[in-house]
């Protein structure tokens, strides 16, 4: 997420002064690439810039947020969780700047479509944080905690989750010899027509229909994997339930 940000924030026209990693290596490369200095060390954050934006996990906003001071920089997290009264300590001026999209260090990203969540611990910084996004994206919307919160577990349910059921399906089909290129386009297909409005009355398949002898059969197929059988139980459960 770092390197995305920093890519991203560079192209919309600002300096990048300082990347910051415990590893120097890791500081290095970013830094490197937006014609930042490296720093391994919150001791040597420059207090001079207007905004510091920390892109590190959840758990570990919260050491920073105990044990850095920088007067009236504007500190902003990027995490969907965190509350942003995390840095309550570290400046009077924070906030958050959070897209629910999934980031991979080295595979490009249309930034100019990335959503943007964000939230100020007053007016001044909410403004500041918006100005900060709209160089990025036009997409920008102010979200409260408790919606970025769910915002964010809606993001593991349609990536992560979705994710490891592809990863699923890439197995099933190695271990019977298919090539797992054939599912490329019902997984474009369906990916795409959630545009299209209410998801509900887009559901298809056996569990939709009432196929029980489909269903026994797809079960009599998982007989040997029963992490994938409880899952798959589960889910034709909820196919049934929250079909229109």
């Amino acid at each position: 997420m770092a390197t995305h940000y920093a890519l991203a924030l560079e192209a919309g026209g600002h300096t990048i002064v300082q990347v910051c990693s415990r590893d120097m290596g890791h500081a290095r490369r970013l830094a490197d690439r937006v014609g930042a200095q490296a720093v391994d060390s919150l001791s040597q954050v420059d207090r001079n810039t207007d905004v510091c934006i920390v892109a590190i996990t959840d758990d570990a906003l919260y050491d920073i947020g105990s044990s850095l001071s920088l007067g009236n920089v504007l500190m902003v997290h990027t995490s969907g969780t965190v509350p942003i009264s995390v840095f309550r300590h570290v400046s009077p001026r924070h906030g958050v700047l959070w897209s629910p999209q999934s980031f991979v260090r080295d595979m490009a990203v249309e930034y100019a479509e990335l959503p943007f969540c964000i939230e100020g611990s007053n007016e001044d910084a909410a403004l500041a944080i918006e100005s900060l996004a709209r160089s990025v994206s036009p997409h920008i919307y102010r979200t409260s905690h408790t919606q970025r919160q769910y915002l964010h577990l809606a993001s593991v349910f349609v990536n992560n989750f979705t994710n490891a059921l592809y990863a699923s399906a890439q197995q099933l089909c190695a271990e019977h010899g298919l090539p797992f290129e054939i599912l490329y386009p019902i997984i474009t297909t369906t990916t795409s027509r959630v545009r299209w409005g209410d998801v509900r009355c887009q559901l298809t398949g056996p569990a939709v229909r009432g196929d029980e002898k489909t269903i026994n059969a797809h079960r009599r197929l998982l007989a040997d994997n029963p992490q994938l059988l409880s899952l798959y139980d589960q889910l034709t459960a909820l196919l049934q339930q929250i079909k229109p």
